[in-house]
C-alpha cells in the first residue's frame, strides 16, 4: 500500500494547512503586540517632542526682542 488513498492525500494536506494556520495566527499575534509596543512608543515620543517644543518656544519668548530679531536675520 505505497500509493496512498486521494482521501489520505487530501488529509495530509488539510493537516499540514492546519498546522500553518495556526503559525500564522501565532506570528500575526506577536506582530500585532509588536505594533501596538511600536504605537505606543511613538506617541509617548510624540509627546516628549511636543513638551520640548513647548520649553523651547517658552524659552524664545524670554529672549530680548533684539536677540530674536537677530536671530530671525541670521545674525546669531
Amino acid at each position: 500500500m505505497s500509493n496512498p488513498s486521494q482521501i489520505d492525500q487530501i488529509a495530509a494536506r488539510v493537516e499540514r494547512l492546519l498546522l500553518r494556520y495556526e503559525e500564522l495566527q501565532r506570528t500575526n499575534a506577536l506582530l500585532s503586540a509588536q505594533v501596538d509596543s511600536l504605537a505606543q512608543e511613538r506617541d509617548s515620543l510624540k509627546s516628549r517632542l511636543g513638551a520640548a517644543r513647548a520649553r523651547v518656544d517658552a524659552l524664545l519668548e524670554r529672549l530680548p526682542d533684539a536677540v530674536a530679531t537677530g536671530t530671525q536675520k541670521g545674525k546669531v
